[in-house]
């Protein structure tokens, strides 16, 4: 398995035959080079939704116009771009699962707010969300922007997922203080790296206090377009 940070809380996962864009968001992307775009989206056979934030959101239906692929999101968002863009899309609900590939994608929940912007008032397009990725034997949290939840609890004896992608820049989301908390307290991750952070001066600019937090955890500071290779590895029976 690789994941690419593309900057912000935009990630490149690819595993087996499958190259999932997790919230592209690059041209208006303060860390994202534009220069290689076409090397961050090449291959891609699904971009992933957590919410409709214009920082997580506003690229998808282009981006799915230009490489043919669908958008997997809440049904309510999905549907939105599909009405309005004529692209294809997967909907699901919060619990659902769909299957690509040899790749499981659970939908679960975040505290967060979910609209597009518009005129005058911005369009609700459901709740947002986060997903569980299993494949290649590892179970990925995408926690989406959010808040700890006490959901969180039943999530991490449930489906146990050993790589956490959480938001921790605070301001808009949970900060490295709390995404540290919710991590030592409802889950047993291998890995964490953090998203959601560096992009504008009012977020953290640093995952130190992540890392002081997490002794034992290996908390990846990502760099954009600085691929992370994880190998597979054997699920307990």
């Amino acid at each position: 398995m690789r994941i690419t940070w593309l900057g912000h809380a935009s990630f490149r996962i690819e595993t087996g035959e499958q190259v999932l864009l997790i919230d592209p968001w690059l041209a208006d992307n303060p860390l994202f080079p534009e220069e290689r775009k076409h090397e961050a989206v090449v291959g891609a056979t699904h971009i992933l939704l957590t919410h409709g934030h214009a920082d997580h959101a506003s690229e998808a239906p282009q981006l799915a116009h230009e490489l043919w692929i669908p958008v997997i999101a809440v049904h309510e968002l999905a549907q939105w771009i599909e009405l309005n863009f004529g692209v294809m899309s997967i909907g699901m609900g919060v619990g659902g699962t769909i299957t690509v590939g040899d790749v499981s994608i659970t939908l679960v929940a975040a505290s967060h707010s979910s609209s597009i912007d518009s005129e005058n008032p911005p369009v609700n397009v459901g709740c947002a969300c986060g997903f569980m990725i299993a494949a290649e034997g590892h179970v990925v949290y995408v926690s989406g922007d959010t808040d700890i939840m006490a959901d969180m609890a039943w999530m991490g004896d449930l489906h146990k997922p050993d790589i956490g992608i959480l938001c921790a820049g605070g301001h808009y989301t949970m900060d490295m203080k709390r995404a540290a908390y919710a991590a030592q307290r409802y889950f047993d991750f291998s890995t964490v790296i953090p998203c959601h952070y560096r992009t504008f001066p009012h977020l953290a600019q640093s995952a130190a206090e992540l890392v002081s937090a997490l002794p034992g955890v290996n908390v990846l500071e990502p760099e954009v377009m600085v691929p992370i290779e994880l190998s597979s590895r054997e699920l307990e029976p």
